[in-house]
């Protein structure tokens, strides 16, 4: 990022008021569950008057030829990888740090090609699409028709302007008899607490996929040096340094986490499957229920602005395209007949958080079972979708801590409020539907915590001789939390009160899955510093587990 790119015009921050007056209205006389359901309110919120007409060109069309800037600054990246077709995303963004990304407010037609090799003397499918201003000029092309289990590469070109080129894999027939398939899973990535250093090595990585689990992004304050990377050379803009509320700070703000060299390489090598947490709304929110007390419209407002950049900056689906304040992320991917993945949604449906959040004596507002992490229609597809599978490894890629985790090994314990723990009775629904379904072989995947943990999923937590039915892989962040040390303060009171805990680090990296017929193994690879860029990458520990036997081992 040149000087000559970055503006430093004020932005103006803040909802329209006509948005807000819109909310308002259609909010009164009705409950905050009934708000989310008025089809006026869906409407509104979802900005109808910003929005491309179906088949009819809302937008004045630029002459791509006057693009005098790179357009492509926030790369490429690929996404939700299906037998026959892979999601391909760019957003053009000559000036990312600015609202409009450097673009007027017209539509602008985007070349796309793939093909088998790098060169792309072999090219199988190209096309063109519109990049709509009302969607942040990004771009979601469905390639169809393509070969299964196969690697390609992808490109888009505007103008003059040819965008760096991308790698993705398509997956497995649904009937395939795969014997291999390996994963990587991030998290929690703060922009302002170091380097994506971990994303460069994860680039270099040999795996088919990467499962983004959360924390893509946070929407607090990015000092001008960049909060810990103090950064030099770089002097971002004023409006960084505030906490993003409105749909021009979402979108700026995906410009300066996906302005980073190591974020777009990771995109390029890998086809990511995305789900989010908090963050990319605000903390610890819970359903429509805000973190602060704000009234509920100036919420709805808010998520229905982070829900639209977060679409429009990640590789997603056109069903997954917001409509207002909701959108529909949890889904469900196959890869051959070796695992099926349902990755889930924890933030949006769920029950407010029991005794005030927080680590809290558990007693009958956590124990409610009422309550619920996944929503009565999320958990009934989860369990629908184990009924109906015959894959040998059943992973649910997803957010906040499964297992039991207590703070203390005593009887005075906390559990968190944030966690599963804080819904017990929709985690014990969740582990009855797959123990009535007869998955064998059940993974979980997890981000949040900013640790690396490993746990044995246990029929009763609360008696270490029970049954492991399943296994928790927990990834630790990217960069949130800083640099983090080997031992946190707390590692010999967590590994004392949780006997199922079988690995805990606190640095920072990813984890790296290899599923097989046999076994599955994780490597926890972490990286030795954030705060000072270049930091070399090594494996913390290595674990399997056993298909048919569930349990982690050391490798």
């Amino acid at each position: 990022m040149t000087p000559a790119q970055i503006s430093t015009a004020p932005v103006q921050q803040g909802h329209s008021e006509e948005f807000r007056a819109a909310a308002r209205h259609l909010g009164q006389g009705v409950g905050r569950r009934r708000f989310l359901t008025v089809t006026g309110a869906a409407a509104a919120l979802a900005f109808a008057a910003n929005l491309p007409t179906a088949g009819i060109a809302s937008a004045a069309e630029l002459d791509a030829r006057k693009i005098t800037e790179d357009p492509f600054t926030l790369g490429v990246a690929s996404g939700d990888p299906l037998p026959d077709s892979v999601l391909l995303w760019t957003r053009l963004a000559p000036r990312p740090y600015e609202a409009d990304g450097g673009l007027p407010a017209e539509r602008v037609e985007v070349h796309w090609e793939i093909a088998r090799d790098e060169r792309f003397r072999r090219t199988v499918r190209r096309g063109s699409a519109t990049a709509h201003p009302e969607f942040g000029h990004s771009v979601h092309v469905d390639v169809k028709g393509l070969d299964d289990d196969r690697t390609f590469y992808y490109r888009f070109r505007t103008g003059t302007w040819i965008s760096p080129t991308g790698r993705t894999r398509t997956a497995p027939s649904a009937g395939a008899r795969n014997s291999s398939l390996n994963l990587a899973a991030v998290s929690c990535q703060a922009y302002h607490d170091g380097y994506f250093t971990a994303y460069k090595h994860l680039a270099a990585e040999d795996v088919d996929v990467v499962f983004h689990l959360g924390d893509y992004l946070y929407e607090y304050a990015v000092t001008a040096v960049g909060g810990a990377r103090n950064q030099t050379g770089l002097v971002l803009p004023d409006h960084f340094n505030r906490e993003t509320l409105t749909l021009d700070d979402y979108r700026m703000r995906y410009g300066l986490y996906k302005s980073d060299p190591d974020l777009r390489a990771a995109h390029a090598a890998h086809p990511f499957v995305v789900t989010w947490d908090d963050h990319e709304t605000e903390n610890n929110y819970a359903g429509d229920t805000p973190e602060n007390d704000v009234p509920p419209e100036e919420f709805l407002l808010r998520r229905a602005a982070a829900y639209r950049a977060y679409w429009e900056n990640q590789p997603l689906r056109t069903p997954q395209r917001p409509t207002g304040p909701d959108m529909r992320l949890y889904r469900r991917l196959r890869f051959g007949r070796l695992a099926q993945f349902d990755i889930l949604d924890t933030r949006q449906y769920r029950s407010n958080q029991a005794y005030g959040d927080g680590w809290k004596v558990p007693g009958p507002e956590s124990e409610d079972p009422s309550r619920t992490m996944t929503g009565a229609a999320q958990e009934r597809w989860l369990i629908d979708g184990w009924k109906r599978s015959d894959a040998h490894w059943n992973v649910v890629p997803q957010q906040v801590t499964f297992a039991q985790r207590r703070d203390v090994p005593t009887d005075a314990y906390k559990l968190s409020m944030d966690s599963w723990d804080g819904y017990p009775a929709s985690r014990q629904r969740i582990m009855d539907g797959a123990e009535a379904a007869g998955i064998d072989n059940l993974m979980v995947l997890t981000g949040d915590v900013h640790v690396a943990y490993g746990f044995d999923l246990k029929k009763d937590f609360n008696d270490p001789a029970s049954r492991t039915v399943g296994t928790e892989i927990v990834a630790t962040s990217i960069t949130s939390g800083k640099d983090g040390s080997e031992k946190p303060a707390n590692y010999a009171n967590q590994m004392a009160a949780n006997p199922h805990l079988k690995f805990y680090d606190g640095r920072r990296g990813y984890v790296v899955v290899g599923l097989g017929k046999e076994e599955a193994r994780a490597d926890f690879r972490t990286v030795s510093a954030v705060t000072t860029p270049g930091a070399p990458v090594s494996t913390a520990a290595s674990f399997v587990t056993e298909a048919g036997n569930p349990g982690l081992t050391p490798a």
